[in-house]
């Protein structure tokens, strides 16, 4: 007979004594780095070893021959799909039970990552792949926000096969001059266009009239937000409003694109924080009714000229955020967020205050003060990397000089205003190519200024870890074939 767990320490102690195997498969263990502390025999599988062979519960099989990647399906897959892991996975199963060998989460799967999920005895620990894609589809995100009574920026779902379409839909939604239109899916920095002209439109064109149907939105000056979530069968469990930093020349290439977070007490005024939180906690409950369960992320925009507060798209998975949410201080003093995904699908019962962890989550005394970049190369040059930064703890010096501490799994000790962690991604023998991934920089403190731009510490810590990157000469065939790889390595690790 399964017991009830009752309250926190119940559910803490229940997954620090598990006695199955969990895996978090991904290209990297950045979005759930941590979480091998509150779970037992918790495995990070990756195809990036971001910590040279250091990491105690992080496993990266030797490179096999494979196609070039055009997504992180396509990495977990491989993963999946490579002896070494398969040996992994079959040696560290329970004995007994019913045949199952562990639970595995994703960032991102598809119906070939379950039915490989299968043949290995894995349960996937998240909403079938056909759930999420329905929820993660930007136009959905809209009809649900609506439903659940949370408003999005002013727009129209509609297609667009022409310029003077575009032009009649703005007219007759009252929308503006300047539109941004999305498109179903993808990463806001490659389908999110902002278009104030016929010109701009054609650079477009080709893209968003391919699609069946695409938002089109009214421009309006905005900040970004994001928080994180969890569907539980006691209610939604909601995390801190985080700032979003998007598309800094510094940081990324795209103009829409996501670069970083900050979490800290007064980012926002409280009536906001309270209304994101309101709306995320509807969101969370109309999710539920559409059979959706666990983890999941709510971006927000706020209208810097009238203060409204809208909806910019939800996302069924783990973030970039997530690393973020699960170290802070709140989550050290309960639990992390996914500890309570991971609880959802347990089908261990359980009963929780979800009334009060929200409020106690609210509490501004609850939230520490972080802030994370992700370093993008920004150049559109395609060059070999000959030396990169090692993951871990660096010290910035006065002058602007970044030098290695000692090597750190995550951010946990880094207890000093000029120090930082660093997550590598990119090492020796990769390529610079435009938007590739180099890593992500995560400090106390904030890293923008009040009007949400970059602050000097922020310049100087970029300017400093990408000092320690060089390049060398490469062969002319080197240089095609890394081409060729940067046309189709445009997906995110995050």
């Amino acid at each position: 007979m399964t017991t009830m767990l009752h309250g926190l320490s119940d559910i803490r102690r229940h997954f620090y004594r598990s006695a199955v195997p969990t895996y978090f498969v991904s290209a990297t263990p950045f979005n759930l780095l941590g979480m091998d502390e509150w779970v037992k025999d918790f495995t990070f599988i990756s195809y990036i070893d971001c910590f040279d062979g250091a990491h105690p519960h992080l496993f990266v099989p030797s490179e096999r021959e494979h196609p070039v990647f055009e997504s992180i399906e396509e990495i977990n897959n491989y993963l999946l799909s490579h002896p070494e892991v398969e040996e992994l996975i079959a040696s560290n199963a329970p004995e007994g039970g019913d045949g199952l060998r562990g639970n595995v989460v994703f960032l991102f799967f598809d119906e070939e990552t379950e039915a490989i999920c299968k043949k290995l005895g894995l349960d996937i620990w998240f909403p079938s792949a056909e759930l999420r894609t329905r929820v993660d589809n930007k136009l959905m995100t809209t009809r649900i926000g609506n439903e659940a009574g949370v408003n999005s920026v002013p727009n129209a779902l509609a297609p667009v096969k022409s310029w003077a379409d575009l032009c009649a839909i703005a007219k007759e939604h009252s929308l503006s001059d300047e539109l941004v239109v999305q498109t179903a899916f993808g990463d806001s920095g490659h389908t999110t266009f902002f278009i104030a002209n016929e010109t701009e439109y054609k650079k477009y064109a080709e893209e968003i009239e391919a699609e069946d149907e695409v938002k089109v939105m009214k421009r309006v000056r905005c900040r970004g937000s994001a928080l994180e979530a969890c569907v539980t069968k006691e209610g939604t469990i909601v995390g801190p409003l985080m700032t979003e930093l998007v598309g800094f020349p510094e940081l990324t290439p795209y103009k829409g694109g996501w670069c970083g977070n900050e979490v800290f007490a007064d980012a926002f005024p409280q009536e906001m924080r309270e209304l994101a939180r309101r709306s995320a906690f509807k969101i969370g409950e109309a999710l539920g009714k559409e059979g959706y369960r666990g983890y999941f992320e709510v971006d927000f925009l706020s209208d810097l000229d009238t203060g409204d507060v809208y909806l910019g798209e939800i996302n069924p998975r783990i973030t970039g955020a997530s690393s973020m949410t699960n170290l802070a201080s709140f989550a050290h003093a309960d639990a992390p967020l996914f500890l309570f995904h991971l609880l959802e699908f347990s089908d261990i019962p359980f009963k929780l205050d979800i009334k009060d962890i929200n409020l106690r989550w609210s509490d501004a005394d609850n939230i520490d003060s972080w802030s994370q970049l992700v370093i993008k190369h920004t150049g559109e040059d395609v060059t070999q990397i000959t030396a990169a930064p090692a993951s871990g703890v660096w010290e910035l010096s006065a002058d602007g000089v970044a030098t290695f501490v000692r090597a750190q799994t995550h951010r946990r000790t880094v207890s000093k205003e000029n120090r930082a962690f660093f997550l590598r991604f990119a090492k020796a023998g990769d390529w610079f190519y435009e938007g590739a991934d180099l890593g992500i920089l995560v400090v106390q403190g904030r890293l923008m200024t009040e009007d949400f731009e970059l602050t000097e510490r922020a310049k100087s810590w970029i300017n400093a870890i990408r000092a320690h990157y060089s390049t060398g000469e490469s062969s002319i065939a080197q240089i095609a074939q890394a081409e060729k790889l940067a046309e189709v390595a445009h997906f995110k690790f995050l």
